[in-house]
């Protein structure tokens, strides 16, 4: 089966840009008040409550939902399975543009951003978070590298600078064709790479609060949190991918390339299954079932966690006209990477209780503002890159 991807050089100014466009400009203006006032000028974060939305959505979700990249590349490239190549390059994207955005939001979460190369230089192998740092920024880094040879498709035999630039032409062409031979021989260990560090990272992050059995509420404290933390991403990773390529074909009109789509719910179903069984086997070996019940916003948020987020969409998924229907296989994926979030959010915001302090949390207006920015100007760059580089290969556009 070959596949072709081609930048898709339509019109890239309409409406749902231009509120992309002002969404991004307002979380700008949020995070430049943040620089100028400081933290406290624009959330609602204390000593007591030092983790908000921008720990439980922009980093913490962020890095599961970027899993796509990760499980993608596992299954075309290292398991062999190139019949999925197709929806490698926009995960590919997904995850680049999602940790680069990660690392943005750390850095506003931070108190001394200016401090955020330190642990290159200065290691300590005995914390969780210095593991956590490394892996991603290693692993975005490699997600750059992955993401050279489509640039060099692009421009390869093609360049042709301006005015008094031309002279670099014959250099720059150069340059493309030997990054091109070399990461053609190469990019076999930058795969590999990839997955081990994003499963390092990944279940890193749930053992980021085992150190805080007092804090976090015990429907979420356990011991397998790391695991449960690398299983749910792994989860996540296909529907991810349904759903961005969902969004993504729908907005620019595109095939919604379902003979690709349905067998990665296929494999969906035995992942989240897996994940189902850990959490309920989990939940009845600690009997923290006696939670469940007792009407507390912890309870209530466990339950939409685990309702709508993996018992509906697993039972959904188990419908094969559920799976080869475009709309219906959107929904339930939707409702995966939602249930993922909501987890991510429970466990490291609504389920984060310090005894020290009994004062409640909700964002601010500026901490929605930046996540918000964030997220828009992810979306907005998403557009730029498929616009103008080959990165999709639904068909239903002029090939540029």
């Amino acid at each position: 089966m070959s596949h072709h991807a081609y930048a898709l050089r339509t019109k890239f100014w309409t409406p749902g840009v231009v509120v992309l466009t002002i969404l991004a400009a307002a979380g700008g203006v949020a995070i430049l008040a943040r620089f100028i006032g400081g933290i406290g000028y624009v959330s609602n974060l204390t000593t007591a409550r030092p983790w908000g939305i921008w720990i439980g959505v922009d980093v913490a979700s962020g890095v599961a939902l970027a899993a796509g990249g990760f499980t993608t590349a596992f299954l075309a490239h290292i398991a062999g399975r190139h019949y999925y190549e197709p929806v490698v390059r926009p995960a590919l994207l997904t995850a680049m543009l999602g940790y680069t955005f990660v690392v943005l939001g750390l850095m506003v979460d931070i108190g001394r951003s200016w401090a955020i190369w330190k642990p290159m230089f200065y290691w300590n192998p005995n914390s969780v978070l210095f593991e956590v740092a490394m892996c991603v920024m290693f692993y975005l880094n490699v997600l750059y590298i992955e993401f050279i040879p489509i640039v060099v498709e692009q421009f390869k035999g093609r360049v042709n600078l301006p005015g008094p630039l031309a002279g670099l032409n014959s250099l720059v062409e150069l340059f493309l064709g030997l990054a091109d031979k070399i990461l053609s021989k190469l990019m076999w260990a930058f795969i590999i790479a990839g997955v081990v560090l994003s499963c390092m990272h990944q279940s890193s992050l749930g053992s980021l609060m085992l150190v805080a059995p007092t804090k976090l509420h015990p429907l979420w404290y356990t011991p397998i949190l790391p695991l449960l933390f690398l299983v749910s991403a792994i989860t996540v990773g296909y529907p991810m991918v349904v759903f961005e390529t969902g969004l993504a074909t729908t907005s620019l009109k595109l095939d919604a390339e379902m003979k690709i789509l349905s067998p990665l719910a296929r494999i969906t179903i035995i992942l989240l299954g897996l994940y189902a069984a850990l959490k309920v086997g989990d939940m009845f070996i600690r009997k923290t079932y006696i939670y469940l019940l007792n009407g507390s916003a912890q309870s209530n948020a466990f339950l939409v966690e685990m309702v709508l987020g993996v018992i509906a969409p697993w039972l959904m998924l188990l419908s094969e006209k559920v799976r080869r229907s475009r709309r219906a296989l959107f929904s339930a994926c939707a409702m995966i990477v939602g249930g993922v979030l909501i987890n991510r959010v429970n466990v490291f915001v609504v389920g984060y209780k310090p005894p020290v302090s009994e004062a409640t949390y909700f964002p601010a207006v500026g901490e929605i503002l930046v996540t918000v920015g964030l997220i828009a100007s992810l979306m907005l760059l998403y557009r730029i890159l498929v616009t103008y580089l080959p990165v999709l290969s639904a068909k239903g556009q002029e090939v540029s």
